[in-house]
């Protein structure tokens, strides 16, 4: 399949260059969840500037502004991440992070500018009918981002009948994209596990209660969990990730932890690997008289797009890239997002578009600039589908 020109307004690929100034700003002073000022002060700034009402301090650093045409009709909202990754970025680029282990090494960058050019267009080329409720939030990485901005009353203040997101994709090539009806995303979930237990020398481990053999057992138990426990059919993941424990070679520790996420398709599976998680973390307590403190910090349900907005989105975007660059029939992608707990209140649909680079969250990872006019191409024509 060979890439065809996307079909995007003028008015649109004029905003091009504005678009990649203002993603290579929040590129180099890039913020984490519920940091992200200079970028919120940016949208602030660009969002009045169009003459706008602009709500702030929604999640903390969270924004919403309102395109209304004045008539009755639909509310779509549109949504975009605005925060980055704890990490350093590899780059020479001229505006690479300035901020030493904070990057946008996921494109949200990208995500935020191109909602912005989206925001600009509609300032000027409104709907015919009903508003667009422009979103951008905090704190998607793991930080709660979209569940903060719903206790702060995005769902009643600013009602939408349906809403949409997209996110660059490195695994689609370019000029092609995806979206899927159903579940797109997987679940999310963290753990992190403490165990407690008595420390003492090494040489009269009889005398303590070792948690370094504790945390050992569950790294191997805890991922064992899939396959003993859930239908093969189903998709599910769970995976520790770090273990600590320990100071010196002649030393048994006090104490011991682990942290890792599972991962779900369904809220069935997902609620499944958590109970045997808990299970499993109180009969190792049990065996080894120690004691185990089980944490989630941070969840999130899966991404399930909606039959009619996930048809819709995928005919905004054949009318921007062609039909035959469409994809939908790719299985879901093995990632998770926030967006979702927008998804379970407002039927809506996630859609991804392809570049090249290397994937999200890796040192090297690129946004391409080229991609900005064609997301808000395809935010422009869902509203136009849906509001005239």
């Amino acid at each position: 399949m060979t890439a065809s020109a996307p079909s995007i307004p003028a008015s649109i690929a004029a905003l091009a260059p504005q678009m990649t100034a203002w993603r290579r700003e929040i590129h180099a002073w890039p913020e984490l969840g519920f940091e992200e000022e200079k970028t919120s002060a940016l949208v602030i700034r660009e969002l009045q500037a169009l003459g706008l009402e602009v709500h702030t301090g929604l999640g903390g650093t969270g924004v919403v502004a309102v395109i209304d045409s004045g008539r009755p009709g639909l509310s779509i909202g549109l949504r975009a991440d605005m925060d980055a990754l704890p990490m350093d970025e590899d780059s020479d680029l001229p505006f690479r992070s300035q901020r030493p282990g904070v990057a946008h090494t996921c494109g949200h960058d990208g995500h935020t500018s191109a909602l912005l050019g989206t925001a600009r267009h509609l300032a000027t080329h409104p709907p015919a009918t009903g508003r667009v409720v422009l979103i951008f939030q905090p704190a998607e990485e793991g930080g709660r981002g979209a569940i903060r901005m719903i206790e702060d009353g995005l769902l009643t203040r600013w009602p939408c009948d349906e809403v949409y997101a997209f996110h660059n994709m490195p695994a689609l090539a370019t000029g092609e994209a995806s979206v899927r009806s159903g579940a797109t995303l997987q679940s999310l979930a963290v753990f992190e596990i403490a165990i407690e237990g008595v420390g003492g020398h090494a040489a009269a481990p009889h005398r303590a209660t070792d948690p370094l053999q504790v945390a050992a057992r569950l790294a191997v138990d805890i991922p064992a969990i899939v396959g003993r426990h859930i239908d093969p059919m189903e998709a599910a993941l769970i995976n520790v990730g770090s273990l600590q424990a320990g100071t010196t070679h002649n030393i048994i520790p006090a104490t011991a932890t682990l942290s890792g996420t599972l991962r779900a398709l369904s809220n069935d599976v997902h609620e499944e690997l958590l109970k045997r998680l808990r299970a499993l973390c109180e009969g190792h307590a049990q065996i080894a008289g120690c004691r185990i403190d089980l944490r989630i910090p941070h969840a999130c349900p899966p991404c399930v797009n909606a039959p009619v907005q996930a048809a819709l989105a995928a005919e905004a975007i054949a009318d921007v890239l062609g039909a035959d660059h469409v994809k939908t029939d790719l299985r879901p992608y093995p990632f998770s997002d926030d967006f979702s707990y927008m998804l379970e209140q407002w039927p809506g649909a996630y859609l991804f578009l392809g570049m090249d680079s290397a994937m999200c969250h890796h040192p090297t990872f690129r946004f391409d600039d080229g991609l900005l006019p064609v997301a808000a191409a395809v935010f422009d024509r869902i509203v136009r589908r849906r509001l005239g």
